[in-house]
């Protein structure tokens, strides 16, 4: 969370510029709670620029399955996300509620995981 508040404290006055001059910013950043969300709304409502809130809906046993599948083919001792700290940061997991919608809606992840 410190490294991530940096990161987003140095992006912040990129970002608002782009967006000011009316370009498309995509954040892939986690949105996992309201407070993280807030940082977001902030920023477009700042630039007076819209915005689209893209929610992926998905069981915890495929996400961990397509974390597996990703990281397979990692170099050994390569650091990647294991069970444990998925279901560590998926605690702090908040839905986003009503007043945080936008025009687009939530997009469902399909059961059948992905070979790939």
């Amino acid at each position: 969370m410190r490294l991530s508040a940096r990161l987003r404290t140095a992006l912040e006055p990129l970002v608002l510029e782009l967006l000011a001059r009316g370009l498309c910013v995509v954040l892939d950043f986690p949105g996992n709670t309201r407070q993280q969300r807030a940082w977001f709304r902030d920023l477009f409502e700042r630039a007076g620029a819209e915005h689209e809130l893209h929610v992926i809906e998905a069981s915890d046993a495929l996400c961990k399955h397509q974390l597996r599948l990703r990281s397979r083919d990692l170099p050994a001792g390569t650091p990647w996300t294991t069970d444990e700290a998925f279901d560590a940061i998926t605690a702090h997991f908040q839905p986003p509620s009503a007043d945080e919608a936008s025009p687009s809606c939530a997009t469902s992840a399909t059961e059948r995981p992905s070979s790939r």
